[in-house]
């Protein structure tokens, strides 16, 4: 970990900007700032972005697929949210078993990964019945 931090650190120095894995940039302008509270402010979004930007990355490419998954198969069931990490759908009860092998699949392979990727599926009459 300590590795990723001190590489992340640097390239963001010597580039001016790091990104996510799939190319998507942030510029980080205060990274060599003299002042520390500003350059370890930008450290940490140097850290973070590359993290939490693929992330991003990944649900954008999955609801995109699924989007298209749920058109093909002419299912009447919806994707109605995203909050953060998770996605909030209206569903078919007959279609239930269905959309959530959809789901998990395009959640699962949103991008080529070497580690795998964990996907939590609920069902509820709400979202707080769904967890």
């Amino acid at each position: 970990m300590q590795n990723y931090i001190n590489d992340t650190i640097a390239r963001s120095r010597q580039q001016g900007f790091v990104s996510t894995l799939l190319g998507r940039r942030r510029y980080i302008p205060d990274i060599n700032s003299r002042n520390q509270n500003i350059r370890q402010n930008a450290e940490r979004q140097s850290i973070n972005m590359p993290i939490q930007g693929t992330a991003a990355d990944m649900i954008k490419l999955a609801m995109i697929k699924i989007d298209a998954a749920l058109r093909e198969n002419n299912f009447l069931s919806a994707m109605v949210l995203q909050v953060h990490d998770e996605l909030v759908f209206e569903v078919q009860e007959s279609e239930l078993d269905m959309v959530k092998k959809i789901v998990s699949e395009n959640m699962r392979n949103a991008l080529p990964l070497n580690v795998p990727v964990e996907v939590e599926l609920g069902a509820g009459s709400n979202w707080l019945d769904a967890h």
